[in-house]
């Protein structure tokens, strides 16, 4: 009977041996004077050289995937920096835009000559009132620098208000934009002369009584004299108007100065209306309580 196991052993030899010639098959012959162990190298590079390439080329997706998520990580650290960089520079730009504004203002209030060349100094506006409704500005002169009350304060644009209460370093300034203010003026283009009161919002009242010819909206209205240097920039009217019945005339105007703005100031040091407006020695006194509330810390 045929005895299966003894096939099995014979088979498994045949396939050894078979195995062990084709190994020995691919060695080079060329290698012969190198002895077995050269032999078994060559053979041995020849049999995983194409299973190294396989590995290598399996491999080389994942690498790339590797460095590419690093070189991510790299460019955005690398973006923040610039993001952070840009964001101090337009701050730097913002705070150089800002002082060249500061100085051109300053230049344009060092540049003004007061009417009739009277002698003027400059000033800082240093605080404000607590709300819109309060209509007064704290400057950086007092008695100290020859400041006194009634007098009036000017910028490059026009008529900013008069002084009504001074201590030896500081001042208080009414604008003319407070209601309790009134300005005589005189219509530029047509001579005829009214009174400009503030309204507390950003327009003036003007009133002519025995008005002749119309107001025209841009006509500029400037100081008459009186409480006030005569010529200075008081407004522009907004919009024209007619005399009515027994010549009144009732106009609006946008006031020449820009009160949002107001930084550098110059106060008229030889003008003293004191004789001519009784009603600021009781003003100022309403005024003597009442500081201006802005921290002045803000001061630069």
């Amino acid at each position: 009977m045929f005895d299966l196991r003894r096939f099995d052993r014979s088979t498994s030899v045949f396939v050894g041996l078979l195995v062990i010639s084709f190994l020995l098959a691919t060695f080079d012959v060329r290698a012969q004077g190198e002895g077995l162990g050269g032999n078994l190298r060559s053979g041995v590079q020849s049999l995983f050289t194409p299973m190294q390439r396989f590995a290598g080329l399996l491999m080389s997706p994942i690498v790339g995937s590797v460095d590419a998520v690093s070189d991510l990580a790299g460019l955005r650290e690398d973006n923040e920096l610039l993001q952070s960089r840009v964001r101090d520079l337009e701050e730097e730009l913002a705070d150089t835009a800002t002082l060249r504004q500061q100085v051109a203002e300053l230049e344009a209030v060092l540049g003004l000559e007061p009417p009739g060349e009277l002698n003027s100094i400059t000033a800082r506006v240093i605080a404000a009132g607590a709300s819109e409704f309060d209509f007064v500005r704290k400057i950086d002169v007092g008695s100290a620098d020859g400041v006194l009350k009634g007098m009036p304060v000017i910028d490059e644009d026009g008529l900013v208000g008069r002084v009504v209460l001074v201590t030896d370093s500081n001042a208080l300034v009414r604008l003319i934009t407070d209601p309790s203010l009134s300005v005589g003026v005189r219509v530029k283009e047509t001579n005829e002369t009214g009174v400009v009161e503030g309204q507390g919002t950003g327009e003036l009242r003007v009133e002519m009584f025995g008005a002749v010819d119309p107001l025209e909206a841009g006509y500029r209205l400037e100081t008459a004299g009186s409480r006030f240097p005569p010529g200075i920039p008081v407004g522009v009217i907004s919009e024209s108007a007619t005399a009515e019945a027994g010549f009144q005339l009732i106009a609006r105007a946008d006031p020449a100065i820009r009160v949002s703005k107001l930084d550098f100031v110059r106060v008229i040091i030889d003008f003293d209306p004191l004789e001519l407006d009784p009603d600021l020695e009781e003003e100022s006194a309403e005024l003597s309580g009442v500081p201006p509330t802005e921290q002045e810390s803000q001061t630069p």
